[in-house]
């Protein structure tokens, strides 16, 4: 496909194919952005970027050591440039302290931390001033999370990175944000929830506000952050909890 030549914003967005990802590629392409939407299945994929023209696909692993240089590639194939880059893949899987599988493990540790690390990485050198990282994370660092301890690891870990990388990058004029949502109608939030007793998968009392967010919630702050008037906003995490880690 022939390289744009309008200066609308670039966007890639990984973990595409589904809830938070999707409802961000869109929301992005509503506002004429041109958006790169990242994931593990090309069917997911292509459901996100159904009667989009300005979302573009592609199917890649962030666990494959090549996958950052082939996200890279396909956005600066289509643009030349990435103005904003969003690290939302992860896998949420569930296990205790005595049930932890190495093998989930490193790949879940890949997907959640190493991916957006060594993504964003090379994607930078890429980057203009003006543009943005934005890290979608969870659950603060100050409470336990049973069943969790590896993802809420990784999402903890990345919210570090975005305190580093705000002040790496500070001199390049690339701002870094994490957005960290509380619970989300998502396909992760469900498959996070399976393992709960059926009573307890829909109850959201813990969160003051009484409800699971839709995605297009987060999705509208994560748009927001982009924007220039958002430019002296870098090395924050906002969380867009419903209240729950204020509950």
């Amino acid at each position: 496909m022939a390289r744009t030549t309008d200066r609308a914003q670039s966007v890639v967005v990984t973990g595409g194919g589904s809830g938070i990802g999707r409802a961000t590629a869109r929301a992005f392409a509503a506002q004429g952005a041109h958006v790169l939407v990242v994931g593990r299945t090309e069917e997911s994929l292509a459901e996100t970027a159904e009667g989009q023209p300005r979302i573009r696909r592609l199917v890649a692993d962030l666990v494959e050591r090549d996958a950052p240089e082939r996200i890279v590639a396909a956005a600066l194939d289509a643009t030349g440039r990435i103005d904003v880059l969003i690290n939302n893949a992860a896998v949420p899987w569930r296990a205790r302290l005595g049930e932890i599988d190495r093998e989930r493990t490193e790949r879940q540790v890949a997907t959640n931390l190493l991916g957006p690390l060594f993504l964003t990485q090379s994607a930078t050198p890429h980057m203009p001033p003006g543009a943005t990282v934005i890290n979608i994370s969870s659950n603060p660092p100050t409470r336990g999370w049973p069943a969790n301890s590896v993802y809420g690891s990784t999402k903890v870990g990345l919210d570090f990175l975005t305190l580093t990388w705000a002040v790496e990058l500070a001199p390049c004029g690339i701002r870094v944000v994490s957005v960290a949502p509380g619970p989300t109608v998502t396909p992760a939030l469900a498959e996070a929830r399976s393992g709960l007793p059926p009573e307890q998968r829909s109850d959201f009392s813990r969160v003051p506000l009484g409800r699971p967010a839709r995605p297009e919630e987060i999705a509208w702050w994560i748009t927001e952050v982009t924007r220039p008037e958002a430019g002296y906003l870098t090395g924050a995490i906002l969380r867009v909890d419903g209240g729950l880690s204020v509950g």
